[in-house]
């Protein structure tokens, strides 16, 4: 007397949990990888191999970009600014920081003039100031 089972082992396999954890991952990676730069512009940086971060994490981005022969765009992190209201928004953004960084991106075309301007401003309020560059 043989005795039978009433249950038989398939081998399927479903790829439907498989495809969920793909495109889990893909969001993932493509929220992540618009949060690494913080500069939203497109400047050309001068190159430089000496490559340093600050040790600060409290850091606020100042970038100034040309338009034409003596028109420029300024930015404090990702919003746009005259000139004239570049020291107040790094004195508000930087309140009660304790060591407070500023780090100034620059166009590649750009007068030196134009960034002793904005060094100038960093040195009134006791900032450090970095040039953000592009390796070589």
């Amino acid at each position: 007397m043989a005795i039978k089972r009433n249950s038989k082992v398939t081998s399927n396999f479903s790829m439907a949990s498989m495809t969920d954890i793909v495109f889990l991952l893909l969001i993932f990676f493509l929220v992540t990888s618009t949060l690494i730069n913080p500069n939203a512009l497109r400047l050309s940086l001068p190159k430089s191999n000496n490559q340093v971060s600050p040790k600060s994490k409290q850091r606020v981005a100042v970038s100034i970009r040309q338009l034409s022969q003596n028109k420029y765009e300024y930015y404090v992190n990702t919003k746009q600014v005259t000139f004239a209201e570049i020291e107040r928004n790094l004195q508000l953004t930087l309140l009660n920081v304790e060591d407070p960084v500023v780090a100034l991106y620059v166009d590649d075309t750009v007068p030196t003039g134009e960034v002793v301007k904005i060094m100038n401003i960093a040195a009134r309020n006791n900032f450090r100031m970095i040039l953000a560059t592009a390796p070589e």
